[in-house]
């Protein structure tokens, strides 16, 4: 079965392509490699949440938004190549965590992202691996990722 057909019979929707907050393209292609600008967790063109790890933030909704966050981005892959059933391998998630001083679950916040990757795609969605924390992010979100996808 398809990937996107495993994605149609778990309830799993992917969304239409967030808009750019800024001037740059959602995704663009390299060879057979698609590479995505930052996604925010965008749902429905808002954050769930705004705000900082550590301070209003909780890790486990910060897993959720980074989930949702890793299926704008796949909204972003499958708009450069029609199809996520193209996708050979996830080669790459970074993860951006709004951090306050001394928060260093980043890696908790970046698992809800590659805990769907390999759900959504089995061996094909496992992959390398950065999870950093930074000052602030794009909107005061509190998660932004960003994916490398190998397609044929």
């Amino acid at each position: 079965m398809s990937f996107e057909a495993q994605l149609a019979q778990r309830g799993i929707v992917i969304p239409e392509v967030a808009k750019p907050v800024a001037s740059y393209l959602p995704a663009t292609v390299s060879g057979s490699l698609v590479f995505t600008a930052g996604q925010l967790p965008f749902v429905n063109g808002a954050l769930p949440a705004t705000g900082k790890l550590g301070e209003s933030v909780t890790t486990e909704d910060a897993a959720v938004m980074a989930r949702t966050a890793v299926l704008n981005a796949l909204a972003a892959v499958k708009s450069e190549i029609g199809s996520l059933d193209r996708i050979t391998k996830i080669v790459k998630l970074v993860v951006f965590v709004a951090s306050a001083p001394g928060f260093t679950a980043q890696p908790a916040v970046a698992n809800g992202a590659s805990d769907a990757l390999v759900e959504f795609f089995g061996e094909v969605g496992k992959h390398a691996r950065s999870a950093v924390g930074v000052a602030v992010l794009p909107l005061d979100a509190p998660v932004e990722l960003e994916l490398i996808v190998e397609f044929a």
